[in-house]
């Protein structure tokens, strides 16, 4: 079946609980190197604060410490996508404050299985990051205490031994989207822990308006069990070497974009994805079912034209990229890499989109093969 904006593959199926294999049919230490220093920050719901009014005065992105998030009774470290400070509107560039700490958890990775991950504050990805071109930001890394390994990155700046804090400024000087991520060796066994995120550096004027933002990452993980032993799974560092990942995620976990967090909005609304690879190892091919993207700036530039119309895009490990499309049709439309084995091992997300039915785009009677193909 073709893609086009006019296909909604799903409208109004309620059952998230679907198996992986279900879930593509009936549906819609840190390393920066373009700014050549490691950016992070506490994931803090007054974000708001660095880009309102014309106050110049420093801005902390850390106002609240980080809070491990509890979901039916099971440590949970997946980041809500809608959980992302808002636009900057300041004109002017002042001194931004982030705060990160590296917090060690066991957590679900999917149905009866827990994983030991490495966070920053305690969710994957890690904080989303926003600042603008022009500011000069200060950047606190703690080590919670309770650690058994060492972050670190930007040649040693943020190296921290258990219950220790180090701090850097930078200022940004690259407007775009980047990944950040720990940058201890194995710096591969780090990122596929769970220890990156993304940071935008808006330019001067900023993004287009839209209705809905959302922070999406891609993660793989690596362990000594086969895919779905249930229990706590251990790490396996022949496996990572060797490219060979038992699970592919989005945002943390299995299910943390179906089950906990899906994406939602409304017929008529924009959307925009910012969208990143942790990896470590494997590029991916975004996609929406059922959605063409409006634009899509390639490789996270914001200063060069985005391409337009297009249904998939290329992001390679340790990148980024921002996607935007206007939702035209209610129903349930799934993300994924268009490497769809890979749906099979956990990776898949919800976007979920309500209102009214717009059969002058898309119009189709009940089909009763429609969990066919």
């Amino acid at each position: 079946m073709t893609d086009t904006k006019t296909i909604a593959e799903a409208a109004h199926q309620d059952d998230v609980g679907l198996s992986r294999r279900k879930l593509l049919v009936g549906t819609a230490g840190l390393s920066l190197a373009a700014l050549a220093v490691p950016a992070i920050a506490r994931a803090d719901d007054k974000m708001t604060m660095s880009g309102m009014g014309t106050d110049t005065r420093s801005t902390s992105l850390g106002d609240r410490l980080y809070s491990i998030n509890i979901h039916n009774g099971l440590a949970d470290i997946a980041h809500d996508p809608a959980d992302i400070p808002p636009p900057i509107t300041r004109k002017t560039p002042q001194k931004v404050v982030v705060e990160l700490e590296t917090v060690e958890v066991e957590a679900r990775l999917a149905d009866n299985t827990t994983y030991q991950f490495w966070t920053f504050n305690g969710r994957v990805p890690g904080p989303f990051v926003r600042v603008r071109v022009g500011d000069t930001v200060e950047v606190h890394l703690k080590n919670n205490e309770n650690s058994t390994m060492m972050p670190g990155g930007g040649a040693g700046a943020t190296s921290a031994n258990p219950g220790e804090e180090h701090a850097f400024t930078f200022k940004a000087l690259n407007p775009g989207l980047y990944v950040y991520h720990c940058a201890v060796a194995p710096v591969a066994m780090h990122i596929s822990s769970g220890m990156y995120g993304l940071i935008l550096v808006e330019p001067e004027g900023g993004l287009p308006p839209v209705d809905h933002e959302f922070y999406v990452m891609q993660g793989e993980i690596y362990t000594e069990e086969a895919l779905g032993t249930p229990g706590l799974l251990t790490t396996s560092y022949e496996k990572l070497i060797a490219e060979a990942p038992e699970y592919f995620v989005f945002n943390g976990h299995v299910g943390a974009l179906t089950d906990h967090y899906p994406l939602k909005a409304k017929v008529g609304e924009t959307v925009r994805i910012f969208f990143g690879v942790g990896g470590p190892n494997y590029t991916s091919s975004f996609h929406v079912i059922g959605e063409i993207f409006d634009r899509a700036y390639q490789l996270g530039s914001v200063t060069s034209p985005p391409i337009e119309n297009v249904q998939s895009i290329s992001v390679p490990p340790g990148s980024a990229n921002i996607v935007e499309f206007k939702l035209e049709v209610p129903g349930r439309y799934v993300l994924v890499d268009h490497a769809l084995s890979r749906a099979e091992r956990g990776l898949a997300g919800y976007l979920i989109v309500d209102g009214p039915a717009n059969k002058e785009v898309f119009d189709a009677p009940p089909n009763p093969n429609a969990s066919g193909h």
